[in-house]
């Protein structure tokens, strides 16, 4: 189902659903991805794993396996040149290459289970196993901080001597450095008006503190690397990775080598949702080939993954809202506190900022801490940050909205923002769909369908994204004499990107999607491209194609005012013609013209950046419906749907994909997806089959709702739909357990336990 606001618009390809280009290639395994990379000569390396949360080295004897027959390379964090050259310095929460390498392979400390402190180089994966085993690690284990609760404490144990608390006051502004030495690394603040007055002002005042633990992003393929260091000292990688440029200058930085001379090659990519825009075994493949002389490649086991690549942050959280009888909100009062790992770096911001972003509300303030913890360091999982504050928001919302007596979705709208109004970074919204979609919400026959049968909820929430984008895309399109068009960028597809890029240059030229051969470059061979995150692919790479298509448009002109003999102004390109203003009979289609390029000096090539960024401001909601087993504590997942303000629709089919998957995965997280770390700091759930994700069996058809009020900073009109559907399910899964029970269930993952325990305490039972 579409709502659009706005009629006018007529495109011939944008909205349609064609074959997506990576669709024969991965249905028929023919798709190259990490781990099926291979070469002649090749090695196969394997990384040796701290067992201990906090410890530090005090000696690694790697002789023995040296000696080792086949063995061709062992090395530690003393083969990284950076770590010669720069020491680990935090003071402004530096998250730079140098601690990049202190994560890929441990220097003085082992800060997690599962950190890496040495590797080989073997002829098999087989010899290279056996040779960790010879590996010989002397640690003094030191005193662990396994939760950011205890992280905070006066008098924890100290992961970095050298964190000092960084504070700043807006999504992208740097911070200063306060000096307050100890685990938390940053500190971010949203501040608006007068709190202290606005809660005066406030007839009812709901406050919850919350909970949520570390989850995983879920993608099935594990990390996978191939790295060849030439004599000539240029360096080669072959990997599934979110983001190719700025692999390129860690690996460089790392390993002590000019970037000119690190060519990043990726390969398809089995999943990322934003957890693999970093690596962690390029660096070390690099200096294992340079020791080895062949190329080495390094693929990680699922319960590597788990242990060493970074999950999201679990949260501690306080939200307190206030509103006046009529139910206008008069105050809010939000403290995030997120776990970053054993690095500084988690989410906070992306949390924080745009937590009260779909909301009015004058008076605000919002504090986020980043802790560091013994836990692997986390990374970006779609919308990194805002599933777990809209989780604390919108399920006070919900209850502010009942002591009001107010409908849930009327008490949304009455304080929905429009363009205009301030973020809570201060800044105007601009043109969005937030009172759109909320309306689409009320009207929809879901929202008024009866609840049949006992123990059943609905629940509803919106979610709000800032998108940011990146640091610009490029795009080079190349016409064929045929008519058709190649066309290179350097974005990452993760999810069907490049058959969103090649529709937009088909919408341009007037020819057919079929027409346009889309591709990924390696970072020699197109323009500086930011990763495939941030859902800016669409938006910023599509802005790119246009802008080469302009060119491409203007300079075919000027051949066709060469075939007509007039000046180039006299022609104009309408729908896919060119077309000679002062003789309308003088007309030729694209293709046509394609056709007669080497008439007039050959082929048009044009390349192009774009370096705007900001796609703006995004809004999703969720309705569900829930059965809750008062015997178990297990939820049943009735019905779904899910509403999108998308800008412009590309691929249909994509769109709902993605706004179908947001769900999915936020289900998982809400009900029971969770690292489980024993005392000792160890995941006691590294697989698949112990770390519970949602599957068809678990969900029943998601329906969608697709708005469409045009972003103004695309040409289309286009948004990106990546992240923002993940965003509403937790809470909206909360309100409608909540409905189901009468219980707020504070804590996610919301277990059959923990949701029997709650049911037990609310009827005074035993807990």
């Amino acid at each position: 189902m579409t709502s659009s606001t706005d009629g006018n618009r007529n495109f011939r390809v944008l909205g349609t659903s064609p074959i997506r280009a990576d669709g024969l290639e991965k249905v028929t395994g023919r798709a190259t991805f990490g781990a099926d990379f291979t070469m002649n000569g090749l090695l196969h390396g394997k990384i040796l794993r701290s067992p201990h949360a906090h410890a530090r080295i005090l000696s690694i004897d790697t002789r023995s396996a040296e000696r080792l027959s086949g063995v061709k390379a062992v090395v530690t964090a003393k083969d990284f040149p950076i770590v010669a050259g720069q020491a680990l310095d935090f003071s402004q929460a530096n998250v730079g290459a140098r601690a990049m390498a202190d994560n890929d392979l441990a220097g003085d400390k082992a800060l997690y289970v599962g950190h890496a402190v040495a590797a080989v180089a073997a002829i098999s994966p087989h010899v290279a196993e056996e040779a960790l085993g010879l590996i010989q690690v002397e640690y003094e284990v030191l005193p662990a901080v396994l939760n950011l609760q205890d992280a905070m404490k006066e008098g924890a144990p100290v992961l970095h001597d050298s964190v000092t608390t960084m504070f700043r006051t807006g999504a992208f502004v740097r911070g200063d450095d306060t000096g307050a030495r100890g685990n938390v690394a940053a500190h971010v603040q949203a501040l608006q008006g007068d709190v202290e007055e606005g809660f005066k002002q406030a007839d009812v005042i709901v406050e919850r503190e919350v909970t949520t633990t570390m989850v995983h992003q879920g993608y099935i393929e594990p990390f996978a690397s191939t790295a060849y260091w030439a004599p000539d000292d240029q360096v080669t990688i072959w990997a599934s990775t979110q983001n190719a440029f700025s692999m390129r200058a860690s690996t460089a930085a790392i390993v002590g080598v000019p970037e000119s001379k690190v060519k990043v090659v990726p390969l398809e990519v089995g999943g990322g949702f934003g957890g693999k825009g970093t690596g962690y075994i390029e660096p070390v493949a690099a200096v294992l080939s340079k020791k080895a002389g062949e190329a080495v490649k390094i693929v990680m086991t699922r319960k590597d993954v788990f242990e060493a690549t970074g999950p999201t942050s679990g949260t501690q959280m306080r939200c307190k809202i206030g509103a006046d009888a009529s139910g206008r909100i008069t105050a809010a009062q939000l403290y995030l506190a997120y776990e970053a790992g054993a690095y500084p770096g988690s989410p906070v911001g992306g949390g924080a900022f745009p937590a009260l972003g779909a909301y009015k509300i004058d008076n605000l303030l919002v504090d986020g801490y980043d802790v560091v913890c013994n836990k692997p360091k986390t990374q970006s999982y779609r919308a990194p940050g805002q599933p777990q504050s809209a989780y604390a928001v919108e399920t006070t919302m919900d209850e502010l909205a009942e002591k009001l007596g107010m409908d849930p979705i009327e008490f949304r709208l009455k304080n929905a923002v429009v363009e205009g109004d301030r973020a809570p970074t201060g800044l105007r919204h601009s043109r969005f769909g937030c009172v759109e979609v909320e309306e689409a919400m009320k009207a929809h026959p879901h929202y008024g369908a009866p609840l049949e049968g006992a123990n059943r909820g609905r629940g509803v929430a919106v979610g709000y994204r800032m998108h940011g984008g990146g640091n610009g895309s490029s795009a080079t399109i190349a016409v064929n004499a045929d008519g058709t068009i190649k066309l290179v960028t350097g974005s990452a597809d993760l999810s069907g990107s490049r058959v969103a890029l090649a529709m937009q240059a088909a919408e341009a030229f007037g020819i057919a999607t079929d027409d346009v051969a889309p591709s990924v470059a390696d970072t020699d061979s197109v323009g500086f491209t930011a990763g495939s995150f941030g859902s800016r692919i669409t938006f910023d790479t599509g802005r790119a194609i246009l802008t080469a298509a302009d060119e491409v448009v203007s300079q075919m002109a000027e051949r066709a005012a060469l075939l007509w003999e007039v000046q180039p102004e006299d022609v104009e390109f309408v729908d896919g013609e060119f077309i000679c203003t002062k003789n309308a009979a003088d007309r030729m289609t694209f293709k046509d013209l394609a056709g007669r390029l080497m008439e007039t000096g050959g082929l048009v090539t044009c390349s192009a950046s774009d370096r705007q960024g900001g796609v703006g401001p995004q809004v999703a909601g969720n309705i569900v419906d829930v059965k809750v087993d008062p015997e178990t504590g297990k939820v049943d997942i009735l019905r779904y749907t899910v509403f999108m303000d998308v800008g412009q629709v590309v691929h249909r089919d994509n769109v709902e994909g993605q706004m179908q998957g947001g769900v999915l995965q936020g289900s998982g997280w809400a009900l029971n997806e969770e690292y489980f770390f024993t005392e000792e700091g160890a995941i006691a759930n590294s697989s698949l089959l112990d770390y519970r994700m949602p599957t068809t069996l678990d969900l029943p058809m998601i329906d969608t709702v697709i708005v469409e009020v045009p972003n103004p900073r695309h040409p289309y009109g286009i948004r990106g739909v990546g992240e923002t559907p993940i965003v509403p399910p937790l809470a909206a899964l909360a309100n409608a357990v909540h409905d189901a029970t009468g219980v707020r269930m504070t804590s996610l993952p919301m277990s059959p336990a923990s949701i029997l325990k709650a049911i037990k305490a609310k009827d005074g039972g035993a807990s």
